[in-house]
C-alpha cells in the first residue's frame, strides 16, 4: 500500500484555485498540480531532483 500525503498549497498563492499545490510522502514521487487534484497532475518527479530544483529556485531569487 502506498501512502501519499495532503496536497499543500504554494505559500506565494493568494486566494482560489490559480495556485501550485505539491504533494510527496516519504520514498514516493513528488507531485506537482495547478489545484488540488490528481486529476489536474503536471508534474512528478523524484524528491532528489525536487530538492536540487528548489535550491536553484532559492539561490536565484
Amino acid at each position: 500500500m502506498t501512502t501519499q500525503s495532503a496536497w499543500q498549497k504554494s505559500s506565494f498563492c493568494s486566494e482560489g484555485d490559480n495556485c501550485v499545490y505539491v504533494s510527496a510522502a516519504p520514498g514516493t514521487l513528488v507531485r506537482v498540480a495547478d489545484r488540488a487534484d490528481p486529476a489536474h497532475l503536471v508534474l512528478a518527479t523524484t524528491q532528489a531532483a525536487w530538492a536540487d530544483f528548489l535550491r536553484v529556485i532559492k539561490q536565484s531569487g
